[in-house]
């Protein structure tokens, strides 16, 4: 099956490992969830760590300007480690949930569901970015966020512009649902995969399964897609071989792009 990329490749994307990469989207650099820190062990809280297995690769040295960091939570060190804190004191705009953009202050800014912000374009004009649902393990919001805290996804829509959906660590496919329905089909999906478990939710999925990423490619009618955060860390128990074969066993492996 072969992707008709026009309007995808109008966004070129850097993965520097885990859950960070480069988007160059109407002229914007976006970064998501920022981690350059070295390999080793990083404090959870309630005497529990997670394990980073591999070097990040690239550098802060190496990203250039930062228009904007979309963060999909601030509160596990996965996503947002030491060096990425220091990183978005010189960014203009980070956008993540609305409970992050409190902790973190400064030039951070809270998107509920469906809520958007405007960052303008430095030819003119406006990306609009708008937070979308995830959910960060199994069951219902509620009882989720009182364990794993707020957890927020991204679209980027703007004029003549691509649509861009960026999962964040969501680990069901209702959302993936309700974004393809109002912003479907989309032309890049970034999906945060690796099928991550941990103890805080008995070893439960935390993130997307490649079977679940897969089908979520399918269900948002992705024209290109780019799998992130299945790497670099030890709670994730699948890599890109389980990715591979889920996304050729759905048909869609020519749409993937590894970074």
């Amino acid at each position: 099956m072969v992707a008709d990329r026009s309007a995808s490749e109008q966004v070129p994307v850097r993965v520097f490992g885990g859950p960070t990469a480069l988007l160059e989207y109407g002229g914007l650099r976006v970064l998501t969830d920022p981690t350059f820190d070295a390999p080793g062990d990083y404090p959870l809280g309630g005497g529990r760590a997670l394990t980073k297995t591999a070097p990040s690769a690239g550098s802060v040295a190496e990203l250039g300007r930062i228009d904007v960091v979309l963060l999909s939570h601030d509160e596990h060190p996965d996503n947002l480690d030491v060096s990425g804190r220091a990183l978005l004191a010189d960014v203009p705009l980070t956008l993540t949930t609305p409970s992050g953009a409190k902790r973190l202050g400064g030039a951070a800014g809270g998107l509920a569901d469906w809520e958007s912000a405007e960052v303008e374009r430095p030819g003119g004009g406006v990306v609009t970015v708008t937070g979308v649902p995830a959910l960060h393990g199994p069951g219902e919001r509620a009882e989720l966020e009182a364990v794993v805290g707020q957890v927020v996804g991204f679209v980027l829509t703007g004029d003549g512009l691509p649509t861009v959906y960026v999962s964040g660590d969501n680990a069901q496919l209702g959302p993936v649902r309700e974004v393809a329905e109002r912003f479907g089909p989309v032309d890049l999906a970034v999906l945060f995969a690796g099928a991550a478990r941990t103890a805080v939710l008995d070893r439960q999925l935390l993130t997307l399964d490649s079977a679940r990423a897969a089908e979520a490619a399918r269900i948002l009618g992705a024209r290109r897609i780019v799998p992130v955060h299945f790497d670099s860390w030890a709670h994730f128990t699948e890599g890109r071989g389980e990715l591979e074969a889920a996304f050729a066993a759905a048909g869609l492996i020519e749409r993937v792009q590894w970074g």
